[in-house]
């Protein structure tokens, strides 16, 4: 009997110090619990850091063959799909004034590959996304985009900023969203103060009304597929978040009865109705031209008289 009361109390402490030691052993896991969870957290804190400066050393390396600083034609066969995010967007610029929109310019006879935004020279112009400068150049007077920056973002679109009056920036340098990169101007082919802005993708035009409203400061979907066979779509469209949907398609209105007013006092500036007492001379002088140059648009000499009502072009 003595001998199993012995074997008992045995048993017993032994499962007690068991016991014990799974408790110590639960605590200290406890105890080490959240510490590894701050290192994780840490861990995971520079990872991301990591990955987000490689994107800007190399934005879009996925998409791109290739990274140089010159204005290039691409040759990339494009991609049947593409998902851009454009949650980080910025606007260029603090005005919210479309001057003239993306398409057909029939008066000039050409396309027009970017949204044109009213601003004042010495304006701060604003990268809309992170990315690394690609090209800073000046194409020179009257021509081209004049002084201008391209910025490729790691979300695989390319920028244009065009007819500034200073980069602030150099190439290859990488920015982030809304950091300054230049001022407002007047340079290259430009008839007023605009900031001229284009979104592409591996040289491909994208409207960029499609992406964001302007009047809203804000984007028209949280991302943008592009579709090579011409059927790209917004995704997750949100409630632009800086005035409401209303007030934004009246801001919108407003700019296209605005460019379209401004459209028909450049159509009317081409041509001139000729008065009593005009001579070819004041009339050249009145829309910056020279005589013979009048004479050649009208296929007129300069002895021509000049008849009340004639209309004569101008440019």
């Amino acid at each position: 009997m003595k001998i199993f009361d012995s074997l008992k109390k045995y048993v017993l402490m032994l499962s007690a110090a068991t016991m014990s030691v799974a408790a110590q052993g639960q605590d200290l896991m406890a105890r080490q619990a959240p510490l590894d969870a701050k290192l994780r957290a840490v861990d995971s804190v520079a990872i991301n850091r990591l990955l987000r400066v490689e994107s800007l050393e190399n934005p879009a390396g996925e998409l791109y063959e290739s990274w140089t600083n010159e204005y290039v034609r691409y040759t990339q066969a494009l991609p049947a799909e593409y998902k851009i995010d454009l949650r980080e967007f910025r606007m260029p610029c603090d005005s919210r004034v479309v001057n003239s929109h993306y398409g057909y310019r029939r008066q000039f006879r050409r396309n027009h590959y970017g949204t044109d935004i009213k601003v004042y020279i010495g304006d701060t112009i604003r990268a809309a996304f992170s990315g690394k400068v690609r090209v800073v150049k000046d194409q020179g007077y009257r021509k081209g985009y004049g002084k201008y920056v391209i910025i490729r973002h790691p979300n695989g679109l390319e920028t244009v900023y065009g007819h500034m009056s200073k980069q602030l920036v150099t190439e290859d340098q990488t920015v982030k969203a809304g950091d300054p990169i230049g001022l407002g101007g007047n340079t290259g082919r430009s008839t007023g103060p605009h900031l001229h802005f284009e979104t592409r993708l591996l040289g491909q035009f994208i409207n960029p009304e499609l992406l964001f409203c302007f009047e809203a400061a804000d984007i028209r979907g949280d991302y943008y597929v592009f579709r090579s066979n011409g059927r790209s779509q917004l995704m997750a469209t949100h409630e632009l978040n800086s005035v409401s949907n209303e007030e934004a398609l009246a801001k919108a209105e407003e700019s296209r009865a605005f460019q379209q007013e401004r459209m028909n006092r450049e159509n009317r500036s081409r041509v001139y109705k000729v008065r009593k007492g005009d001579t070819l001379g004041a009339i050249a002088r009145k829309h910056g031209i020279t005589v013979d140059r009048l004479c050649r648009l009208n296929n007129i000499s300069r002895t021509k008289t000049l008849r009340p009502g004639q209309i004569l072009k101008c440019s």
